[in-house]
Parts: C-alpha cells; sequence; structure tokens
C-alpha cells in the first residue's frame, strides 16, 4: 500500500482564540432571527439564552440592551432552569418606547467563583496542606484588585495579601479566602476578557399599545361636510370611546371610466365616483381632493385627533384612476395587453373599471418603490400614524418589510394594518414581515 503524501498546504489555525463559552438558541426570536418578534410599550420581556461551556467552571451572563436610538444597558442574568442542568440564562425587560430594540447576551467563565467552589469542597472534605490552591487564590484576587475601582480595590488586595501569605495559619487564609463580602466585591469586578456573545443581536419590534387593540370608526369625509365637519364631529367620537377614526382615500378621484350609484357603469352628474380610483390631473395619491379640504384640514384633523387621545388612520390603496398623473408621467409602471390598451383591476367576477394596477415588474421598480414610499412619508408629516393597507397581499412581500421598516426606522409610533382576501399562512407572513395588525373577511377558515 502506498502511503498518503504528506500535506503541504494544511488548513489554517483560527487567528483569534476562540472563547470556550457558547451562547446559544436565544429566545424570543421567530424563524430563527430572521423576523423580530413584536411586543408592545409597557410589556415585560423575558429574554434568554443558553450558556454552556467545556468543564465544570461556575459560568456568568449578562443581558445587554439597546432601546431605539439609546445606549446598551446591561443587567445581570439568572438561570431559569436550576436544578436541573442550569444552563438556560433569562433576564426581564420592560419596553418602554416603541421601535426596534436590540439585544444581546454576553456570558463568561468566573475564575474567581469557579475557584472558591473547588476550594470550598476540598475544605469540606476535610483535605488540608491547600497552600498551592491558596496561592492560586491570591493571584486571582491581585488581579481582580487591579480591576476594581477605588471602593472595593483595598479590600479585595488586602484580602489578596492574606490568601497568599504563607506564613499565615492555613484556617486564617482559608477563612479570608471564603469570606462572603469579598465574594461580592470581586463579583461585582468580573474579568469578562474570554466572554462570548451570541453571533449577531437579536431584534424586538416594540410596538404602541394601540397596535395591540383600537377601537376603529370608519366615516366618508364627504358625509360629514369635508374634513373641517370631521373636525367637527371628533369630541363626540372620543366620548363613545373610538381610538381610530378610519378615512377611505381622501385623494382626487378620476372621471375617466367613473362608477355611479351602486356600482353603475354610468355616473351621473353629481355622482362622486369611488375614492379608490384614485387621481385626478390636479393630483395623485399625495394630494388632498378639493371638495374635502387642503393640506392644512389634514393636519389641524390628525392634532385635534391626538388632542383628544385618538389618531387618524387613512387608505393606502396602491392603485390608480386613468386620470391619475403617473399614467402620463411613467407609463412603464403599469400593464398593458399585447394591443397597448392598460389592463384594468379585476376579481373575477368583479370588475373594477375605473382603476389600474401598477406593475411591480416594470424595469423601473425601484422608482415604484420610491414613489410609493414618498406617498406614505407625505402623509406621515401631515400626521397621519396609523394606515390601513387595502389588499398588501397583492403586492410584492419584499416591498412591504422594506417599506415598513424604513418608516417605522424614522417613526416608531407609525401602525401599519392589512386587510388582505387570502389565506391563514399570508396573513401571517404579512405580520412577521411588518405589519402591526391584520384582518381577512375569511373568518370562518
Amino acid at each position: 500500500m502506498t502511503p498518503p503524501e504528506p500535506r503541504t498546504t494544511p488548513f489554517p489555525l483560527p487567528r483569534t482564540r476562540p472563547s470556550r463559552v457558547r451562547v446559544l438558541r436565544p429566545a424570543p426570536t421567530v424563524d430563527a432571527g430572521r423576523h423580530a418578534p413584536k411586543r408592545t410599550v409597557g410589556d415585560e420581556v423575558e429574554l434568554s439564552a443558553d450558556v454552556i461551556r467545556d468543564g465544570h467552571e461556575v459560568l456568568r451572563a449578562e443581558l445587554r440592551v439597546k432601546p431605539p436610538d439609546g445606549r446598551w444597558t446591561t443587567t445581570p442574568m439568572d438561570h431559569v432552569d436550576a436544578g436541573s442542568l442550569g444552563i438556560r440564562w433569562a433576564a426581564s425587560v420592560v419596553v418602554d418606547r416603541p421601535g426596534t430594540w436590540t439585544w444581546n447576551v454576553r456570558a463568561w467563565a468566573d475564575a474567581l467563583a469557579s475557584w472558591r467552589v473547588e476550594l470550598t469542597r476540598k475544605v469540606d472534605g476535610g483535605q488540608d496542606h491547600l497552600s498551592s490552591e491558596l496561592a492560586e487564590g491570591a493571584q486571582l484576587l491581585t488581579r481582580c484588585a487591579a480591576r476594581a475601582g477605588a471602593r472595593d480595590r483595598p479590600a479585595i488586595a488586602a484580602a489578596a495579601e492574606v490568601v497568599g501569605d504563607a506564613d499565615r495559619p492555613e484556617p486564617e487564609r482559608i477563612e479570608a479566602a471564603l469570606d462572603p463580602d469579598l465574594a461580592a466585591m470581586c463579583d461585582r469586578h468580573p474579568d469578562r476578557s474570554a466572554a462570548a456573545s451570541l453571533q449577531q443581536p437579536v431584534p424586538l419590534a416594540v410596538d404602541p399599545v394601540l397596535a395591540r387593540f383600537g377601537a376603529w370608526y370608519e366615516l366618508f369625509p364627504r358625509s360629514w361636510g369635508g374634513l373641517a365637519g370631521v373636525r367637527r364631529r371628533l369630541p363626540a367620537l372620543a366620548e363613545l370611546g373610538f381610538d381610530v377614526i378610519y378615512l377611505p382615500p381622501i385623494s382626487p378621484i378620476g372621471l375617466t371610466k367613473r362608477k355611479g350609484r351602486n356600482n353603475a357603469l354610468e355616473a351621473g352628474p353629481d355622482d362622486p365616483g369611488s375614492p379608490w380610483a384614485i387621481g385626478d390631473a390636479t393630483g395623485g395619491h399625495d394630494a388632498v381632493h378639493p371638495e374635502l379640504g387642503t393640506v392644512a384640514d389634514v393636519e389641524a384633523l390628525t392634532a385635534d385627533a391626538r388632542a383628544l387621545g385618538m389618531e387618524i388612520a387613512l387608505d393606502l390603496a396602491i392603485q390608480c384612476s386613468a386620470d391619475h398623473p403617473w399614467l402620463t408621467e411613467h407609463p412603464e409602471g403599469f400593464q398593458h395587453r399585447p394591443d397597448g390598451t392598460l389592463k384594468y383591476a379585476e376579481n373575477p367576477p368583479k370588475k373594477y373599471q375605473d382603476i389600474y394596477n401598477v406593475d411591480f415588474d416594470c424595469d423601473d421598480w425601484q422608482g415604484l418603490w420610491a414613489a410609493l414610499r414618498d406617498v406614505v412619508l407625505a402623509w406621515v408629516d401631515r400626521g397621519v400614524r396609523v394606515f390601513r393597507v387595502d389588499n398588501p397581499h397583492t403586492k410584492p412581500l419584499a416591498f412591504w418589510e422594506w417599506l415598513i421598516a424604513g418608516v417605522r426606522a424614522e417613526h416608531p409610533e407609525t401602525i401599519f394594518l392589512a386587510e388582505a382576501f387570502t389565506y391563514r399562512a399570508m396573513m401571517q407572513e404579512l405580520g412577521r414581515l411588518g405589519f402591526n395588525q391584520g384582518y381577512t373577511y375569511f373568518t370562518w377558515k
């Protein structure tokens, strides 16, 4: 048998010494960290992870938490399965503001605590002649004194001298080594130089309390004399206990193929059309229908509602009438049939001849995403904090994940509700990728 040739290019060694501690299986997570689990402001959240190490050393762990636009804070962690394997550690935090929180776990082997455990076992076992063990402890205490602040350093250094003094009686040195006050001081100054953490911090999405529950009232501003009329109605709605006043689209309504009463294909001269047929020559999604009011009226309405403890929710419908400015400015952003005609929206047997869907697969999809982002941010700037999104399941999931994350990074109090004729798995995915609330008409399923 021919012996194998010697290796000429051995695989490389690690560049730095790996920690012998492992931090594993953080919780809570969603899809192994792909999405952030959700909580609401005021919740007390338990965060946990497994901590393991080879050998029998005493382990320590601490929770590190960073709130939105805040600094990292540290909290000691405790065993949550003490009495069994003791590998699960946990601590709780109260989330007091909306936005994306970040957390991690830092863990290490406590050399001093491990030494105290070993020394205690030997003393309890009746062993003597422990000068070697005491010399080791003195060395550890000296290093701890160097790490300690002015408050604890003198006492720890003095204990190190006693424990390491071979001329003193051994019982006196042991008593000093195992002094509980000394242990408490040393615990305040751990050696984290070989600490380990999770491979990456874990996100936690914190929503406003309104995302958990809210009583909604839907109204059409036209029925109340426009936005100014709705403002006058707000105190009565607040007295009834409503949290959210939901408005259908308040943008201009197209004229082409405008629907009449009861979905009639021919509109009468006084028929306003469907608010969901968005856009005419005066503006599109970010404009206000002149018969309803102005941008200033929107800002006044949202301010008045908030002063009464309510929010204004606006319908976000990604569709356009034939008269929307986007159809002439960006015709490439809409679906065309082979003969060049536009493809109006349908949900057979229903037909929506007055609206056209945008084409998320168009060549300028990035321009489309940016335009829709700017629409949402325009309404946010006017005080709208809640969006009821029309049929989000018919638009790319990646778009919603990008949009909601971007909006909430700057405006964490914003809430997105998904209204969808769809199946359970899709509703769950919409929730995972960022929607705060959702409902479907398929309740019987």
